[in-house]
């Protein structure tokens, strides 16, 4: 039988990444977003480029009642899910806290941390019957050190940390496995939405070194809910090689 995976925001980057590695390794896939136009795009390219069974739902993560409506819809022939990729999140902003916009501080909180809350939440019952299920949840390498006007952002992400390891003692009864993956720079729209459409600014941020690729973080990905069904990698983080930490790079 063919494994389901759900990936909340499938539509860009990391999310995308995963879709198309996973298709590409025979998975049936439910892709979330709250773009349905670009949604249906990706499902589309897959079933072209893989013949891949998918199933779209549009719905933004922060709003409780969606997210529970949404999964509550899937139809009896996608329940099977094995695999939760918690993908959606982003960052608004890089402002000292005395200058931060409070609106994005509620945006990053509701989205990065109460939206993976709901949707594993959400899908958990489904899991449950499931045996060799795995959630796997991105956090970042701001979750593990704080830096300068990171403050919000960081806090979701040490949440992001700190939640995946209180699900790992509280499921483990259940059989399901747990990985959390800390990316440092990926090359994705993050930069353009943190600097919410400068492209100036976004394109700056990978200067003078390599950064990692959403493919990167897929095949990582693909690789830990590959591995037997004794083991299980709990936390990885995971950086472009001229990166040694938040802040330490060789750029050339």
């Amino acid at each position: 039988m063919q494994r389901i995976a759900l990936i909340t925001g499938a539509t860009s980057g990391i999310g995308e990444a995963c879709a198309r590695k996973l298709a590409s390794a025979g998975y049936r896939l439910i892709l979330t977003g709250r773009r349905a136009d670009r949604l249906e795009n990706i499902a589309a390219q897959l079933q072209s480029a893989h013949e891949t069974e998918t199933l779209t739902l549009c719905f933004d993560v922060q709003n409780r009642e969606e997210v529970f409506q949404a999964i509550e819809s899937i139809p009896k022939t996608w329940q099977n899910i094995s695999v939760l990729i918690n993908n959606a999140g982003l960052a608004l902003g890089r402002d000292n806290f005395i200058d931060a916009n409070l609106n994005d501080w509620d945006t990053m909180i509701k989205t990065n941390v109460n939206g993976m809350m709901y949707v594993t939440k959400a899908l958990l019952p489904f899991l449950q019957q499931q045996s060799g299920a795995h959630i796997v949840n991105i956090g970042s390498i701001a979750g593990k050190e704080v830096y300068e006007n990171g403050n919000a952002y960081c806090a979701s992400k040490f949440a992001v940390d700190a939640l995946s390891k209180s699900m790992r003692i509280d499921l483990l009864k259940y059989g399901i496995k747990i990985t959390v993956v800390h990316p440092g720079a990926v090359e994705t729209e993050f930069s353009v939405v943190r600097y919410k459409g400068d492209q100036q600014k976004a394109d700056a941020t990978y200067v003078g070194f390599k950064p990692l690729t959403g493919d990167d973080i897929a095949d990582a990905i693909h690789y830990a809910i590959s591995l037997p069904p004794h083991v299980c990698i709990n936390d990885m983080v995971i950086t472009p090689a001229q990166q040694a930490s938040a802040i330490h790079f060789h750029k050339q």
